[in-house]
C-alpha cells in the first residue's frame, strides 16, 4: 500500500524502545516517536527482524503495516500483517513483535488511552469494544489512521486530535456491535450548535482553535458536537476548519501572495503544511495553482 505518511522524514530523535524490550536494535532498525499530546502517542519504525519481546501496554494500539510483513503473537496465537492492514490490541493484552520475511517491515501505530476512546463513545457503548481479531481491513480505521500519521513531525491540532479519536472510537465499536448501547440509533443534530460552532470556525481560521472553545461557544462535549457537526454538514469540525483555511490560501495566491505567507495568513503552521492540505482538497499544489491563475489573469478577455 503506498501511503504519503510512510516517509520517515522526521526530525532527529533517539531511537526510543517505546515498548520496552531487552534486545538490542539489529542494524538498520529505527523508531521515530511523533510529537505528543496527551492521552495519545504516535510512532512510526521499521525492523528488519526482532523487534519486541513480549509486553502489555495500558493503552490500545491501533496502527497499519506499510509495507513487509509484521509478525506477532497475541492472546497466545500467532497473526501476520501485510501492507495496508489494520492491526488492533487491546490494552493489558500480551504481545511480541517480529519480521516475517528477510526484507524486514515498516509500520505507524498510535496508543490512545482507553479513557479517551470511553469519553468518544460516551452512552453509545456500554464497555470499552474489543477486537477479537487483531488484523483485518478497514476504512473507518485507515481513515483515522492516515489523518494521525499524514504528517508524523508535527503536533496534531487539538480539533484534529479529537477527530482522530473520535474515528477511532466509532470504529473499535463497529468491531464490537456488543459493546454497544443504542444499537441503528441515529443522530439527531442540534443545528443551533452546529451553527455556532460553524461561525465560530469561520471567525478563527487563522487560529488554532481548541476543543475548549468549541465546548465553550456551543455549551456541547466535544464528542458530542462532533458527531452532530458530521451528521448536519457531512463534515468533522477540523475537516471543515483546514477546508476554510485552503480557501483563505487559495484566494491569496491567485491574488499573487507569495506562498509562505500565504501559509501563515490561512492558518496553517508552515508551508509544508499548507501544500499538503492543499494537494488533498484541490488536487494540485500551491505553487502549481499559483502559476495556473497567473496565466489566468495574463490572458486577454
Amino acid at each position: 500500500m503506498t501511503d504519503t505518511a510512510s516517509s520517515p522524514e522526521m526530525p532527529d530523535q533517539p531511537a526510543i524502545g517505546l515498548e520496552r524490550s531487552c534486545a538490542l536494535p539489529g542494524v538498520g532498525d529505527w523508531l521515530r516517536i511523533a510529537p505528543e499530546r496527551d492521552g495519545l502517542e504516535r510512532i512510526t519504525a521499521r525492523f528488519g527482524g526482532h523487534a519486541y519481546a513480549p509486553h502489555r501496554h495500558d493503552t490500545y494500539a491501533i496502527g497499519y503495516t506499510l509495507e513487509g510483513v509484521q509478525r506477532f503473537r497475541y492472546r497466545g496465537s500467532p497473526s501476520n500483517s501485510l501492507a495496508g492492514n489494520v492491526i488492533v490490541i487491546h490494552p493489558d493484552e500480551m504481545h511480541d513483535g517480529e519480521a516475517g520475511h528477510d526484507s524486514g517491515f515498516s509500520y505507524h501505530m498510535i496508543y490512545v488511552e482507553p479513557a479517551r476512546i470511553r469519553a468518544a463513545l460516551g452512552d453509545q457503548a456500554h464497555t470499552l469494544p474489543f477486537a477479537r481479531e487483531p488484523v483485518f481491513t478497514d476504512s473507518l480505521l485507515l481513515e483515522a489512521l492516515h489523518l494521525a500519521c499524514a504528517d508524523m513531525g508535527r503536533a496534531m491540532e487539538p480539533l484534529q486530535q479529537d477527530q482522530v479519536i473520535a474515528h477511532l472510537a466509532q470504529g473499535l465499536l463497529a468491531l464490537d456491535p456488543g459493546a454497544a448501547r443504542h444499537r441503528g440509533r441515529k443522530v439527531v443534530p442540534d443545528l443551533r450548535a452546529v451553527g455556532l460552532a460553524r461561525d465560530y470556525l469561520e471567525a478563527h481560521v487563522d487560529e488554532v482553535v481548541r476543543s475548549e472553545d468549541l465546548e465553550a461557544v456551543t455549551q456541547q462535549d466535544r464528542y458530542q458536537l462532533s458527531r452532530q457537526f458530521r451528521a448536519a454538514l457531512g463534515t468533522s469540525p477540523y475537516r471543515y476548519l483546514t477546508l476554510r483555511r485552503v480557501e483563505r490560501a487559495r484566494r491569496a495566491i491567485s491574488g499573487g501572495m507569495a506562498l509562505a505567507e500565504a501559509a501563515a495568513y490561512a492558518g496553517f503552521s508552515d508551508q509544508p503544511h499548507m501544500t499538503r492540505q492543499f494537494r488533498a482538497a484541490v488536487g494540485m499544489s500551491p505553487g502549481r495553482w499559483q502559476k495556473l491563475a497567473c496565466l489566468n489573469a495574463k490572458r486577454p478577455r
